[in-house]
């Protein structure tokens, strides 16, 4: 089944460019998993480890945050699409003194 991976800015060097990767899988996981296949060192900025996660990386499922729903076992069907979000950190804070 063919599922639309929409890759962000950062990581579009692993896809010669390219902002949708279309591949396969039943999960959310063996979709991630399979996206290495068409995006070769893509899977060392997505995962820390067999199944997990960057904790910088967010993941959704036809806009459903999958954290919320069965994380990297989440099914997927055909023409269903999943977007790589980095997660955005940092920044400065004005102290106010009085």
């Amino acid at each position: 089944m063919s599922v639309k991976v929409r890759i962000p800015s950062p990581l579009r060097n692993y896809t010669n460019g390219a902002d949708v990767i279309e591949t396969s899988g039943a999960s959310v996981g063996e979709v991630l998993n399979n996206l290495k296949n068409a995006a070769a060192g893509i899977e060392t900025r997505l995962f820390k480890g067999p199944n997990q996660l960057n904790r910088f990386v967010n993941v959704y499922l036809n806009d459903e945050d999958i954290r919320f729903l069965k994380n990297l076992d989440t099914p997927v069907k055909e023409g269903d699409e999943i977007s790589i979000v980095p997660a955005i950190a940092g920044g400065a804070h004005d102290k106010v003194t009085r």
